[in-house]
């Protein structure tokens, strides 16, 4: 954990050039926090949070509308990308943080099912497994160890075999 306090709170309008520089510094490149930026625009976002620490963010987390699609009716989800901390707070807990308030809070609203595509030895600590165990397919070409599901609810994945669409904003057909 921390050896600072972390506050998590959601993300406000006067955050989103922090929540830029975050983006960008934790991937090295713009293409995560222009995401960022295409999901709040048309709307698809549904969680932004942010970590504060020492007067400023240095970590962000979104989450978005998503949808698992089979052959029966389509089984609406909650898609977790990108978690992003800046380089000089990574692990030291920022990250689990955000996933865990993130995650508390879509129960809370009543959500019941998450998606992400990530490091199959991190999401697993927050009850995230393959995808693949429910007969959810991940429509790119990925390591079915790295997409995970995770069910807010018990029950909440059982019948939702399909295919994962995500927003329009992530590019993926």
């Amino acid at each position: 954990m921390t050896s600072y306090a972390v506050t998590i709170r959601e993300e406000q309008p006067g955050d989103r050039a922090a929540v830029r520089r975050v983006n960008e510094a934790a991937f090295g490149q713009p293409d995560e926090a222009d995401l960022v930026e295409r999901l709040a625009g048309d709307g698809a976002g549904l969680l932004s949070l942010v970590a504060e620490a020492g007067g400023g963010i240095v970590g962000h987390i979104l989450f978005s509308r998503a949808e698992i699609a089979g052959a029966a009716e389509a089984c609406p989800a909650v898609a977790l990308a990108p978690v992003a901390v800046l380089p000089a707070h990574q692990n030291s807990g920022v990250g689990s943080a955000l996933v865990r308030e993130g995650l508390k809070r879509l129960k809370d609203a009543g959500h019941a099912r998450v998606i992400v595509l990530g490091h199959p030895s991190y999401y697993p600590r927050f009850g995230f497994e393959p995808a693949g165990n429910y007969g959810i397919r991940c429509p790119l070409d990925a390591p079915p160890e790295a997409f995970m599901a995770l069910a807010l609810a018990p029950g909440a994945l059982d019948g939702c075999a399909g295919t994962m669409r995500w927003a329009e904003a992530f590019g993926i057909s």
